[in-house]
C-alpha cells in the first residue's frame, strides 16, 4: 500500500485536518475522539491521483475488525474516501497510540450491514438520522488487519 516513509496529504476540511495532525502529531493521545466517540487515522489512495490521503472517522467494532460508516453527513453523495477505498482497498490505520497497520476495506452486504448498524447507531446516534437524510443507503465498511 504505502510506503512507510510516504507522507499522506490531509483531508482539506479544516477541522478534520486539524484533528489528524493532532492525533499524529501526539502519537495518538490526543485527537482520537469526538463527542466522546473513538476515531482512527484512515490513510488511503486517491483513485484519480494515487495520491496518499489521510482522513478521520468515527469507528466501531466487530471482533478484531473496526467498522466505518461512509454516512457524509446524510449528503447524497458518499463520501470521496468511501470511493477511493471501493477502488483501492489496501489502506493504512491507526487507532490510538497503536503504530499504524495495514487494513483491507470491505463495504459490508445487506444482512451484515442489519446485523451491525444498531451497535453503529447507539455509539453515534446521529447516524440514524443522516440515513433519514438521504435515499441512498449508507454504506458500512470494514476494515480488517492484513500482514505488512
Amino acid at each position: 500500500m504505502a510506503q512507510q516513509d510516504e507522507e499522506a496529504v490531509i483531508s482539506p476540511t479544516g477541522w478534520v485536518a486539524e484533528q489528524a495532525r493532532l492525533y499524529e502529531g501526539s502519537g495518538g493521545t490526543k485527537g482520537a475522539g469526538v463527542q466522546g466517540v473513538p476515531c482512527l487515522l484512515l490513510d488511503y489512495r486517491g483513485r484519480r491521483t494515487g495520491q496518499l490521503r489521510r482522513t478521520v472517522l468515527i469507528y466501531g467494532r466487530d471482533g478484531d475488525d473496526y467498522l466505518i460508516v461512509a454516512s457524509n453527513g446524510g449528503a447524497d453523495e458518499h463520501p470521496l474516501w468511501y470511493r477511493n477505498l471501493v477502488a483501492q482497498p489496501d489502506v493504512r490505520l491507526r487507532v490510538g497510540t497503536e503504530e499504524r497497520f495495514a487494513a483491507r476495506a470491505e463495504t459490508l452486504s445487506p444482512e451484515e450491514k442489519a446485523r451491525v448498524w444498531p451497535g453503529l447507531v447507539e455509539l453515534f446516534p446521529l447516524y440514524a438520522e443522516y440515513q433519514t437524510k438521504t435515499d441512498r443507503d449508507i454504506p458500512v465498511v470494514r476494515l480488517s488487519r492484513t500482514r505488512d
